[in-house]
């Protein structure tokens, strides 16, 4: 049996069932530079997955390696939250600033899970209670609480959970009920909707709503902009505190505001992060205001969460998307994909829809065999991208933040082949 046969077999004995793998014949990567990897037999691919918006700004990027070997080499690779941590402190000072959250404080936690569960436990000991309000279609980790808030069935294995969650509306316009409103009207009604909530599904004291930006299970759906300061203010009637999901938004990579939750013109309470501001090296976090994250009476410490090594990858990743500014990088190369693929869907009857802002945009086709099959064409041709969409039927990207112009242009060109060679299939 060959190498790779031989592995995918190790790991069926002894992985989980449910630990999903892409395409038919799953990859292992063994190398990367820049914004391209290499399979285990050779192959490099252009990665418009960034290992689930995870290595925000490439592979074998210089001034994290050095930032990283740097500390590697004091011999502290790990000290705990029991003891001062100067990467700590210096990246939660750029953290708390970047927020726009007034008075913010910083903690720092292993991952976007992790993260949520901390804002939630915030939220509910603020409020005195387990009520919280979510969104449809949303994913916010794999966890007890998490999964709580989660809108997504495929993403949920039991009915109970430690909070009492409600479901709006806000990134389902393709239900019938909402055809041909435009996003005002859109709005809202969904605002009506939230008001009726809270007027007949809820006890009082609802703790939170938590809610990202672009939904990234969801398949890069997203409520129209304004949508979340719309909600704020009858939030703010009750007191009922804000959680901006932030783990696959944050950083820029939308193009059009630093933290997805600025293009709807409101401060979160809470920020929740993750993912890519390590660049492959775990780390997550929270940013409230100071009287919420000092509210708890108990003890409380991370053993891994801001260990030495993370805070120097992460310190040195958030450094250089400022200097290069990646931001509008994003918004640059995200115009000339997302616009060259609508032009392609007006002719591609396969295409239901494609959407995103910045370096974070999808493909919705008519049936999940479609994407799976999209995914096939685009790895065969060299592109890398990921599943998603509450049917299945979504294929979502988020290059590298560092992504060229080039590259853009050879990501879309394969795209638009891929779906040309599938269109012609069906």
């Amino acid at each position: 049996m060959p190498e790779h046969e031989t592995l995918l077999a190790r790991h069926r004995a002894v992985m989980p069932d449910w630990l999903a793998l892409n395409y038919q014949q799953p990859l292992e990567l063994v190398a990367g530079k820049g914004n391209r990897v290499t399979d285990s037999e050779g192959r490099t691919y252009l990665d418009f997955f960034s290992g689930i918006l995870t290595n925000m700004i490439g592979y074998d990027v210089p001034e994290v390696r050095e930032a990283v070997e740097r500390q590697i080499a004091t011999g502290i690779v790990h000290t705990s939250t029991a003891y001062l941590l100067r990467g700590q402190v210096e990246l939660a000072e750029k953290i708390a600033r970047l927020s726009g959250i007034e008075d913010a404080k910083v903690f720092f936690t292993n991952s976007g899970t992790e993260a949520n569960e901390t804002a939630l436990l915030l939220a509910a000991y603020a409020r005195r209670s387990d009520q919280v309000l979510a969104m449809r279609q949303a994913y916010h980790g794999r966890s007890f609480g998490a999964t709580g808030v989660t809108g997504h069935a495929g993403w949920k294995n039991i009915s109970f959970s430690p909070l009492n969650a409600h479901f709006l509306h806000g990134t389902d316009r393709h239900l019938p009920q909402f055809a041909g409103l435009n996003d005002a009207d859109y709005i809202k009604v969904c605002v009506e909707d939230l008001r009726h909530v809270l007027a007949t599904a809820v006890a009082r004291d609802v703790a939170a709503l938590i809610a990202e930006p672009i939904q990234g299970v969801g398949g890069f759906t997203m409520a129209p902009d304004g949508l979340f300061a719309a909600y704020k203010e009858v939030l703010d009637e009750h007191g009922i505190l804000f959680i901006s999901d932030e783990v696959q938004t944050g950083w820029g990579r939308t193009g059009s505001s630093f933290f997805g939750i600025g293009d709807h013109g409101v401060t979160p309470d809470m920020l929740t992060f993750a993912k890519g501001l390590g660049n492959g090296f775990a780390v997550g976090g929270v940013v409230a205001r100071r009287e919420l994250m000092d509210s708890l009476h108990a003890v409380g410490l991370s053993t891994f969460g801001g260990n030495p090594i993370s805070m120097a990858a992460a310190n040195a990743t958030l450094d250089y998307v400022l200097d290069h500014d990646l931001q509008a990088n994003a918004a640059k190369q995200g115009e000339i994909i997302i616009g060259g693929l609508r032009e392609a869907a007006a002719r591609l009857p396969i295409v239901k829809d494609v959407r995103g802002k910045g370096l974070m945009f999808a493909i919705e086709l008519e049936t999940p065999a479609q994407a799976a099959a999209l995914m096939e064409e685009t790895r065969e041709r060299g592109l890398l991208g990921g599943k998603g969409g509450l049917y299945g039927n979504a294929i979502r990207m988020a290059p590298p933040l560092t992504l060229t112009e080039a590259e853009a242009a050879e990501g879309l060109g394969i795209l638009i082949d891929s779906l040309e060679a599938l269109n012609e299939a069906v």
